[in-house]
């Protein structure tokens, strides 16, 4: 089998450090003889691009479930997001009441919180993305989407074959040597069917599996196929998992940045 790495040019690298946070910007980088068995129309980055980019197209608008489950407690959660290209979005809580207007919103670099119980606006550090947010086993970066799969990382076609059943590609993603992210290495299976994905491993520096998001419950949702639900399974706390239902998602809705303001943070 032949393999295709996909390596961000110099250029390309100039250009990320100069603006804010990875937009949907993509920049093609093709070497030679790609991996025989995709389509001739389509790079490994390009399938990998494709799935960053599922669940938010060129503005998104969804209405959200979050189930937590610990071992301690579960709860519930109704959440509405928005957001623009990969520099904008805003998260909301609906539901349960004492929660209800905690929000995250971010700008380009900035990302902040809104809280109402005490009515304080709080800015998240760089360091922060990584932690959890609102108890869940998501990060700032899972839901905002300060990371991206195809600014930060070189794709790799690791397997191709059939697992359980199902035609797929594996990528391995190796972050580059700049990029603003805390994995080692990341592995994505895509189903060659359709180009859905089915899992997201993640690695922690030792090299060891941290934890495994799960895409399933695949539907057409304004107007294209997606995986509906999302489920996080941390690997050093078994039982445990966060899970994302979308009941309602819209695309290239005609947001622009003037929506994704502090005001509208608070609520206004």
């Amino acid at each position: 089998m032949l393999l295709t790495r996909m390596r961000a040019t110099p250029e390309g690298s100039q250009r990320r450090r100069g603006r804010a946070l990875p937009a949907l910007l993509w920049t093609a980088v093709f070497l030679a003889g790609a991996a025989a068995s995709l389509p001739a129309q389509e790079t490994p980055e390009e399938i990998v691009r494709h799935v960053d980019d599922l669940l938010r197209g060129e503005s998104s608008h969804g209405a959200v479930t979050m189930e937590v489950v610990t071992e301690r407690w579960t709860r519930s959660m109704e959440m509405e997001m928005w957001s623009l290209g990969q520099d904008y979005s805003l998260v909301r809580v609906l539901s349960p009441a004492r929660e209800a207007g905690t929000a995250t919103l971010k700008v380009e670099r900035d990302i902040w919180n809104y809280l109402p119980r005490v009515d304080r606006t709080i800015r998240v550090p760089g360091a922060g993305m990584g932690g959890s947010w609102m108890g869940s086993h998501f990060t700032y970066d899972d839901l905002v989407r300060e990371s991206s799969l195809i600014d930060d990382y070189d794709v790799e076609v690791s397997f191709e074959g059939t697992r359980g059943g199902t035609e797929i590609w594996e990528f391995r993603l190796d972050p580059l040597p700049e990029a603003p992210v805390v994995w080692s290495w990341l592995e994505l299976e895509v189903r060659k069917e359709d180009r859905m994905p089915l899992e997201m491993r993640y690695f922690d520096e030792r090299g060891e599996l941290a934890r495994t998001m799960e895409f399933s419950d695949f539907r057409t949702m304004g107007g294209r196929l997606v995986p509906s639900i999302l489920s996080m399974r941390p690997e050093d706390q078994p039982g445990e998992s966060t899970t994302l239902r979308y009941r309602d998602l819209e695309f290239d809705i005609g947001l622009d940045r003037g929506f994704f303001s502090l005001q509208r943070l608070r609520g206004g």
